[in-house]
């Protein structure tokens, strides 16, 4: 099978009974955001601009996992922000396991590893001797990180963690390879980290999936390069969606960076234009979408936006009328769906936006949940087919396809080698601008050595300092007061 059978079951049990019981909408992905912080400052995300009065709130756990209970949705997306910083991560993936649900913590990997340490700590035993000294082997892990998992303190050993299991995937933001990467998140050595997460991730047996957003610079060769690349580590499976410019992220774009949006966000007609080979990509690769939406993106076809199936719980409460998209806030996902005059948005029959903000969307999470949710016999067989079907073989891990995923800070071609060079020649012997406070990622000369960073850089190993330093500067949780806006 594409699709491991008891999620795949899980998704089809919960679609049947809620057609039977004659509701037209009803969640089927819940975006979960406890939080807002974020150690990355990503180019076109505008979550952390748009909430940027509100950064220090969290959600309380009991009010994450009221909401993931009120909606009943069967998979749940905890994004943010950064969901690894939110003091309560790990009691919130075992209350929603609790719950019966398939959760994807949607991370940028950077304390991916930390979190795997944890687990590692509180559940080590002899047998997983041979795994820990694997990863020390591959440089995932140190001999004194090591040392640690396996001498763990009582506290360490009654710690929840967030374990391997079916129900569970780490989903790794990965927006191209090495360079492009790092240059979408703002900063040197994430993609080299996420790689040493994703790698320690599959040899815990873990469950890895990968995000990937695509803008008019992201060349679709790159793309099909960095799937293979991915395949070849062992991910499990490839969410892609188009960049699109919605509100916060246009206003980001022109206020801090000083670049017109219009060269970076894809249009309706770009995207069918990026999105050409992403049918033959379903075949190549694992693609977590239904073919119905990939014809869509490949503009065979035109969908209706079902954003209620998609709905957003945040600090503010329930976000309207879609996930990028803020009309307002409300206290409940039924006052959601009543109040809001879904008619309004998304497109019409001919593909035109009904409000303007529409135009040029094409998301995953407002049309895929219309292409899983048809009822057409074409539809219906076609999905069937796709899910049921062989998964396709992953690609062999060469020299040459590691060397090629690498083009970045790892060969001293980073988007910051112009700066560092000046720097290094005007500063020649001083601290460099771009070390620990600047935009690159704390040295860890424990890792990776076959990958030597560019000076300046380096890969994360899941420090917990970024974090320490994150959550020291948040709130509270406090009850949510949402009201329409």
């Amino acid at each position: 099978m594409r699709f491991p059978l008891a999620p795949t079951a899980k998704i089809a049990r919960h679609i049947v009974k809620n057609k039977l019981q004659g509701k037209k909408k009803f969640a089927m992905v819940l975006q979960l955001e406890p939080l807002h912080t974020c150690n990355l400052t990503c180019t076109g995300c505008g979550r952390i601009r748009e909430y940027s009065t509100s950064l220090k709130d969290l959600v309380p756990l009991d009010q994450c996992l009221a909401a993931a209970a009120e909606c009943d949705a069967p998979m749940i997306s905890v994004c943010g922000g950064e969901p690894l910083i939110y003091p309560k991560i790990e009691e919130l993936v075992a209350g929603l396991h609790q719950q019966g649900r398939m959760v994807y913590i949607c991370t940028n990997g950077v304390f991916m590893r930390k979190k795997m340490r944890e687990y590692m700590a509180a559940t080590y035993s002899a047998p997983m001797e041979p795994v820990l000294a694997q990863l020390v082997a591959e440089k995932l892990v140190t001999e004194k990180e090591a040392e640690t998992i396996r001498t763990a303190d009582a506290a360490a050993r009654q710690k929840v963690v967030i374990r391997p299991s079916q129900w569970h995937y780490w989903n790794v933001h990965v927006d191209g390879l090495e360079y492009t990467h790092d240059l979408i998140v703002e900063r040197e050595g994430v993609f080299k980290e996420c790689v040493l997460a994703i790698r320690m991730a599959k040899l815990l047996g873990y469950q890895v999936a990968t995000n990937t957003t695509v803008y008019k610079e992201t060349d679709s060769g790159e793309l099909e390069e960095m799937f293979k690349f991915l395949s070849s580590l062992g991910v499990d499976g490839h969410t892609i969606s188009p960049g699109y410019d919605y509100d916060a992220a246009k206003k980001d774009m022109v206020k801090r960076l000083g670049r017109d949006p219009k060269e970076f966000f894809l249009t309706r007609d770009l995207t069918r234009q990026k999105f050409s080979d992403i049918e033959r990509w379903g075949e190549m690769f694992t693609i977590f979408g239904t073919p119905g939406y990939l014809e869509f993106l490949a503009g065979k076809r035109e969908l209706a936006c079902s954003a209620w199936a998609v709905p957003t719980f945040n600090v503010r409460g329930w976000k309207a009328p879609c996930y990028v998209m803020t009309d307002g806030h409300y206290k409940s996902y039924g006052e959601m769906l009543d109040q809001v005059n879904w008619d309004k948005f998304g497109v019409d029959e001919k593909g035109c936006g009904r409000d303007a903000r529409c135009e040029n969307c094409m998301m995953h999470s407002g049309f895929e949940p219309t292409a899983a949710l048809s009822s057409g016999l074409r539809d219906s067989w076609v999905n069937f087919r796709y899910n049921f079907g062989s998964r396709p073989a992953p690609f062999p891990r060469t020299p040459e396809l590691e060397k090629s995923a690498y083009n970045g800070v790892t060969i001293g071609k980073g988007h910051l080698a112009e700066a560092k060079a000046a720097v290094n020649k005007e500063l020649s012997g001083a601290k460099s601008a771009f070390a620990r406070g600047g935009n690159d990622l704390s040295q860890d000369h424990g890792h990776d050595h076959d990958h030597a960073p560019a000076a300046g850089g380096g890969c994360g190993s899941g420090d917990t300092t970024q974090r320490d330093e994150l959550l020291a500067k948040i709130g509270s949780p406090r009850p949510i007061e949402a009201k329409s806006e």
